[in-house]
């Protein structure tokens, strides 16, 4: 099954200002809560949820089709 991602528009600017190497991590992490569907809150709901890389997170909310990622942070 193919998921959506959607980016708040935040999170597009914070990702423009990373170097590639923290791009990378978020994008990798991004991809793990991707494949990790029992971890989703339910879809559309007021509930988000995170998921953590080495140096990185990514905060994010649910559809029935994939996730939006609202916030993301990296350590790096």
């Amino acid at each position: 099954m193919t998921y959506r991602v959607d980016l708040a528009f935040r999170v597009e600017e914070a990702l423009a200002n990373l170097p590639d190497k923290g791009r990378q991590e978020i994008f990798e992490t991004i991809a793990a809560a991707l494949v990790r569907r029992d971890s989703w809150p339910a879809p559309g709901g007021r509930h988000g949820a995170l998921c953590w890389g080495p140096l990185s997170w990514v905060a994010f909310a649910t559809y029935l089709d994939g996730i939006e990622v609202y916030d993301m942070g990296w350590a790096g």
